[in-house]
């Protein structure tokens, strides 16, 4: 993850390695044990770095023993980004709709309940005030609005109890029904520093993956056929309007997810796109199959959302504020898991642990206040510092149950 800089910002962009928007960099043991329908954990790793302009790149690890797929992100020309990949918010729309859908075939194949299709629709809804730049924004989600449709011979009292306990189970949903306290590390110049103003985390010190790769990640042989992100090739009605950086009122985003399955065993392919005039529609491509390979899971497609996000804010305010920090990477710990109390699972997220590496010479104070900022006004760190309880719609046979 080298980083050629022109005049302190990064020069590499997503398209000048001519790989895919997303593949497999690594190939693991097997998948992590999270996507069982028995109690495990699994911690997700997002090593990622800032490309040009608002363009990203972040590796995700899926648990000790899982593989690790490379991801690529950017922003709509609304706020001045190319538009060649995913918006942060859509990774997150659809690694709940992927996480979700596979414990709702996970559960049937358990309980003998016949699919003969699932699919969802799902919006998140975020908002923000203040003034981005003049350091007083905060962003704010609530709670998502879901509609699962099922196509079975299934009654519908066992359908809804399969959806609801699905729901239950996923460790994505759960990242929104408890308010998390999320930590974080802080290292400047090769040198980690104290965190005096958020909740610093207490673990060891991570790698910077500025050491960690020597050069940009490659896919691995293994790859899976056809691609895992593509752009659609359609937009919503409209002419784009820049973003605003700050407002007395409300600043509103909300992201519309549509999801199908690709294979009835478990792969999902998601439709997302943010609900402003002119936006591009993307599609991802995720795999929960115990035994599957064709994507990552969903609750990677989460964690890069969540990382992604924080580091548009970062750039944003590094740009606007014309600071002399570059080489922005960040390390972050995605905790999982599932419990059981002998008759039904539970979906745990647990606190994200962010280790960010910035570098310049910027004041001192400046690094922190930085990142300060940066969490303050990600949507999905507020998202997961919030609990948000959605309730869920079914669809039976075009029916609502």
């Amino acid at each position: 993850m080298s980083t050629a800089t022109v005049a302190g910002q990064p020069s590499d962009t997503i398209d000048g390695s001519g790989f895919p928007l997303g593949f497999l960099a690594t190939e693991g043991a097997g998948r992590p044990a999270i996507l069982g329908n028995a109690p495990a954990s699994d911690t997700f790793v997002v090593e990622a770095r800032m490309l040009a302009g608002h363009q990203r790149e972040g590796v995700i690890k899926e648990g000790a023993n899982g593989g690790s797929w490379r991801l690529t992100c950017d922003e709509g020309k609304h706020m001045k980004g190319t538009d060649l990949a995913p918006f942060p918010l859509g990774f997150f729309n659809a690694g709940l709709h992927s996480d979700l859908i596979g414990r709702i075939l996970s559960l049937a194949a358990d309980r003998n309940i016949a699919l003969d299709d699932v699919g969802i629709d799902l919006q998140n809804h975020y908002w923000m005030t203040g003034s981005f730049f003049r350091g007083t924004g905060e962003g704010f989600a609530e709670p998502a609005t879901i509609k699962v449709k099922v196509r079975s011979g299934a009654d519908a009292a066992n359908i809804r109890k399969l959806v609801n306990d699905a729901a239950a189970a996923s460790p994505a949903h759960g990242a929104m029904r408890a308010a998390l306290t999320n930590t974080f590390a802080l290292y400047v110049n090769g040198r980690r520093r104290p965190v005096e103003t958020m909740t610093a985390s207490s673990a060891n010190d991570a790698p910077d993956p500025y050491q960690t790769y020597s050069s940009v990640p490659k896919p691995h042989a293994s790859n899976p056929d056809g691609d895992i992100i593509w752009k659609t090739g359609t937009t919503l009605e409209g002419d784009i309007t820049p973003a605003p950086t700050g407002t007395d009122t409300k600043i509103l985003r909300n992201i519309q997810g549509h999801s199908t399955l690709a294979n009835p065993a478990g792969v999902v392919e998601t439709d997302t796109v943010l609900n402003l005039p002119g936006m591009s529609r993307f599609s991802i491509r995720s795999d929960e199959r115990a035994s599957g390979g064709s994507g990552p899971c969903g609750l990677s497609l989460l964690s890069a959302g969540i990382a992604f996000c924080y580091m548009t804010q970062l750039g944003r305010y590094i740009q606007h504020m014309k600071f002399d920090i570059n080489g922005v990477r960040l390390v972050q710990y995605s905790p999982y898991s599932l419990t059981s109390d002998g008759s039904a699972l539970a979906g745990h997220a647990g606190p994200v642990d962010t280790h960010l590496f910035l570098n310049g010479h910027a004041e001192e104070e400046t690094y922190e206040r930085l990142m300060h900022i940066g969490a303050r006004t990600c949507y999905l760190h507020a998202a997961l510092s919030s609990a948000l309880l959605s309730d869920i719609a079914i669809d039976l046979n075009g029916k609502a149950i």
